[in-house]
């Protein structure tokens, strides 16, 4: 009877439905459609799904697939679900969102802090919901289901976590309309857009990846036959056994009177550091009034290129692996003493400029009071490693084209959404050119695997990085751009142009609440019908030469072209194709006259054309600034 028992429970147990963790507790479905719930079971397994008191059957085929639909809902919840055994509660019927693309999109809202702060304490939205499985890897084959993950609310437990554009975009939404908003978030920082393509599409891309990689390896044999058979060094091992810093320098009281002085912030090779390759220890003294000794504090290091450690009075105090993220260290109550302290950071660079960057705090805040750790620091080479032993190994593209919308997007392509938001394009820059039509086909692309036709995309244009150009120069960012302007043929896209609100010296702007917000503008034209308000800015349609002189004409001007300044941005070239800065002024509602006298026979005009181009001011009277744009045809 015992045996018997064993061998019914683990027939049970082999019987039991499984479903994707997208369809678990807390999700949000999408209003009025009719809705795929799935998984999977034995073979020929009945499946019984229990909803709104409403029961559905089917029956699991010969491999264990199953699914069924259920018929659309009004917005609502929350309600609960039965499949068979299985148990699900809090289910809320709204609109749900894929948020995808690479590290913008990524950031979470911890990292916006400096902003929002006060803001983002007081969040408490339970129908603001997201998902987001910890799974990075990308994959050779279409995945059915994520590793992992879960539906967590927009709750200051949770909030922290959450992709700081969709939140935004989300509350945009939330506040407007008042119906659950569901964001599926799966973006991956440093992707680039070949990895989000299906396998049905991807086949070129692949190709070219692959002898792309079989290039390098042969280059890199040649320059070092032995390299194939060779371990990869531990490039953190080697610098460790060759610095003599290494438990000496960190500790409370070493001796840095040798050491010279260098000016921060800064790059260390502008200031006759030669260092390309290493690690480099920097030292600042400061002192700490009586008043807020022994106090818990903050230390903020602004941007550090590219990794770093950092040492209070000899106390270990945090580490950030590389570049992007902003240094926030909390130091607790008893570590600062009365009196003189010291600050020591350990900074690894990986190549090329190193440094702390500008523009960025570098303080220790005690609320609103804070100590400056500008100026001179004290300095020293710990040691420098030959090129071939830093960690970028033999090159090449970090994602395989496919691999990611395999990991990422596949487990997805069941479920109902009413559109996806997309921040991408930092990592196709240095392709700019192939970028339109790229772009379109991964569209179109997730559109077919999706199964919506019209499926809204809405997506963000690239923002402003690097000090601006003083002349007219050419601009891989800009040429990115206006591919992601032009994208804007396809049926059903909107596009956040952001130009405006980056950061010269951050790929990581802060100011992710004004994305979210120009986002939700082209949501209400694109997804909502909402055709009394203004979503975007001036775009170019149409170009005439008069003259001397080019004028163009305009879409989406809102009110009105912002006449009300001297414009600026505007660039002019004859059939020499050499651009000069050119004058331009507005004729009327959607019109600009554009003219140089160095050109007396104008055949194209650009705008907005540089990396950074910092003092384009071409906008509509609601505010929204003109895209990026050349009347060149590619």
């Amino acid at each position: 009877m015992v045996l018997a028992l064993l061998m019914f429970s683990a027939l049970t147990a082999e019987a039991e439905v499984r479903l994707p963790r997208l369809i678990g507790n807390g999700m949000v479905l999408q209003r009025d459609v009719p809705l795929k719930i799935w998984g999977w079971a034995d073979r020929n397994e009945k499946v019984t799904v229990t909803f709104k008191d409403q029961r559905y059957k089917t029956q699991a085929d010969r491999q264990g697939n199953w699914e069924l639909t259920l018929p659309a809902s009004k917005a609502g919840g929350p309600y609960r679900m039965t499949v068979n055994q299985i148990e699900i509660s809090d289910i809320l019927i709204g609109d749900v969102w894929l948020c995808s693309g690479q590290s913008n999109m990524e950031l979470p809202v911890r990292r916006v802090l400096d902003l929002y702060h006060d803001e983002i304490a007081q969040v408490h939205h339970p129908d603001i919901r997201q998902f987001r499985s910890s799974g990075r890897a990308d994959s050779l084959t279409p995945q059915p289901d994520f590793k992992d993950g879960s539906w967590l609310p927009a709750t200051r437990e949770n909030i922290m976590d959450f992709s700081a554009v969709a939140y935004f975009f989300a509350a945009e939404l939330y506040q407007k309309h008042q119906v659950p908003i569901g964001l599926i978030h799966t973006a991956i920082g440093g992707s680039p857009a070949e990895s989000w393509l299906s396998p049905a599409s991807v086949k070129k891309y692949l190709e070219a990846w692959q002898e792309t990689q079989t290039r390098l390896d042969s280059l890199l044999k040649k320059r070092n036959p032995a390299a194939a058979n060779e371990k990869p060094m531990d490039w953190l091992t080697e610098l460790n056994r060759n610095d003599p810093g290494v438990s000496r320098w960190s500790k409370d009281g070493a001796d840095v009177s040798g050491w010279p002085v260098i000016s921060l912030p800064g790059y260390w090779s502008d200031k006759g550091v030669d260092l390309k390759r290493g690690s480099i220890w920097f030292c600042k003294e400061f002192e700490v009034p009586d008043s807020l000794a022994n106090q818990e504090a903050v230390l903020r290091l602004g941007r550090i290129i590219d990794s770093d450690s950092a040492f209070v009075n000899g106390t270990f105090v945090g580490t950030v692996s590389y570049q992007y993220p902003p240094r926030i260290y909390n130091l607790p109550a008893g570590l600062l003493k009365p009196g003189k302290n010291r600050l020591m950071v350990r900074v690894f660079s990986l190549g090329g400029e190193g440094g702390f960057v500008e523009e960025k705090p570098y303080e220790i805040r005690f609320g609103l009071r804070k100590i400056d750790l500008t100026g001179e620091w004290n300095y020293h080479v710990g040691a420098a490693l030959k090129p071939a032993a830093g960690p970028e190994g033999g090159g090449g593209l970090q994602f395989v084209p496919g691999g990611l919308y395999n990991s990422l997007t596949s487990p997805v392509v069941n479920f109902r959404l009413k559109g996806v938001i997309w921040y991408q394009g930092e990592s196709n820059t240095g392709r700019a050119n192939e970028y339109q039509a790229l772009f379109r086909e991964l569209i179109n692309d997730w559109r077919a695997r999706f199964a919506q036709p019209g499926l809204p995309f809405l997506y963000v244009q690239l923002a402003n990085l690097g000090k601006p150009g003083k002349q007219p120069v050419e601009s891989g960012w800009a040429v990115l751009r206006d591919a992601q302007r032009r994208t804007l043929g396809l049926p059903n896209t909107g596009m956040a142009v952001t130009y405006d609100i980056g950061e010269w010296n951050d790929i990581h702007p802060l100011n992710k609440k004004e994305v979210g917000r120009r986002l939700a503008l082209e949501a209400a034209r694109v997804v909502y019908a909402d055709s009394l308000g203004v979503s975007s800015g001036p775009l170019y349609q149409s170009m005439e030469i008069t003259g001397n002189s080019i004028v163009l004409t305009f879409s989406s001007v809102g009110s009105g072209l912002y006449a009300n300044s001297l414009l600026d941005g505007f660039q002019i070239a004859g059939a020499d194709g050499r651009f000069v800065w050119a004058d331009a002024v507005v004729l009327s509602r959607n019109r600009v006259k554009v003219w140089s006298e160095k050109v007396k026979n104008p055949v194209v005009v650009r705008y907005a054309w540089d990396d950074n181009p910092a003092g384009a001011n071409l906008k509509n009277k609601e505010g929204l600034p003109a895209s990026t744009f050349t009347t060149d045809n590619f």
